[in-house]
């Protein structure tokens, strides 16, 4: 099997998430079934895909007249069984209660066929220990971020049985609908961007109870500090801008020793300043690689 064996995708749940994943692969060519046991939930989940592709289209962002296509290519319905013997790869993004979880896979496990990929959106609960399929070579996760039609980031993490065959189709997959996919080596409880901003979330609640600043100070000094930075230079590579000798000779006065600091210290790699560091910048001058930093 490979990525041009995939036509037919099943999303399971059309809520928050699952509504904004069916209309990312509706928008990639796909044939998608949204299926959700909630009438009420799926009667309003064409008209929220609609709003999103006319927000983007606002924006120039897509084109209008893609939009009646898209939403063609989209089928909802209450039935999980008849939808699932087609779906070549199915997406699980119901709500994350084990046991909801748990039965919804036991059931596509049966119905689906043999060649499925079967995927789950959970961030929060461990899924290879939950879900008991048939086919466990055939089942990662593909976690997106809220919006899905926006955010471009998807991680995907595969569990100890996980073919890399499986691993593959679903990068080059994510890929192809414009997504950055960034797969894990292993399960880790809340994967990366979820472990960081978790990190971040405990920390700003101590400085509210510690009454540092007002809520809104908070996270203004987020927003214009590393709000900005983040995204052009992420959190390993600011380190290399501090300087490695620098970042190790603080973390050693507060007693902690960086072994994989230290490692590239003795290689000579500082950081920018000396044209590698944590990343290797191809030999160029720290004149460059910051000029290069400061454009984007």
């Amino acid at each position: 099997m490979d990525i041009n064996d995939i036509k037919n995708v099943l999303v399971v749940g059309a809520g928050t998430m699952g509504h904004s994943i069916a209309q990312v692969y509706a928008q990639g060519g796909y044939e998608v079934s949204l299926v959700d046991l909630n009438q009420e939930i799926l009667n309003h989940t064409i008209d929220k895909i609609k709003s999103n592709l006319n927000t983007l289209v606002e924006l120039e962002r897509f084109n209008s007249e893609d939009v009646p296509k898209v939403i063609n290519r989209i089928t909802i319905s209450t039935d999980l069984t008849n939808v699932a013997k087609n779906a070549d790869l199915v997406v699980e993004a119901v709500s994350e209660v084990p046991e909801v979880k748990e039965k919804l896979f036991a059931q596509l496990s049966e119905i689906c066929s043999e060649e499925t990929i079967l995927t789950s959106n959970t961030s929060t609960l461990e899924i290879f220990t939950i879900a008991k399929v048939k086919r466990p070579e055939r089942f990662a996760i593909q976690h997106w971020f809220a919006p899905p039609h926006i955010i471009p980031l998807v991680e995907i993490v595969p569990g100890r049985k996980t073919s890399e065959e499986v691993i593959d189709i679903l990068k080059k997959l994510m890929e192809k609908l414009g997504k950055i996919p960034i797969v894990l080596n292993k399960f880790t409880e809340s994967f990366i961007v979820n472990k960081i901003q978790n990190a971040i979330t405990g920390v700003v609640f101590q400085l509210m109870l510690m009454k540092i600043a007002s809520t809104e100070d908070i996270d203004k000094a987020i927003k214009y500090s590393l709000g900005i930075r983040l995204p052009i230079v992420g959190v390993a590579q600011t380190l290399d801008f501090t300087g490695l000798d620098l970042v190790y000779d603080i973390a050693k006065a507060k007693g902690i020793d960086l072994g994989n600091i230290r490692e590239k210290l003795e290689q000579g790699h500082l950081g920018a300043k000396s044209g590698a560091g944590l990343y290797d910048y191809g030999g160029r001058s720290e004149a460059e690689i910051l000029r290069k930093r400061d454009e984007k």
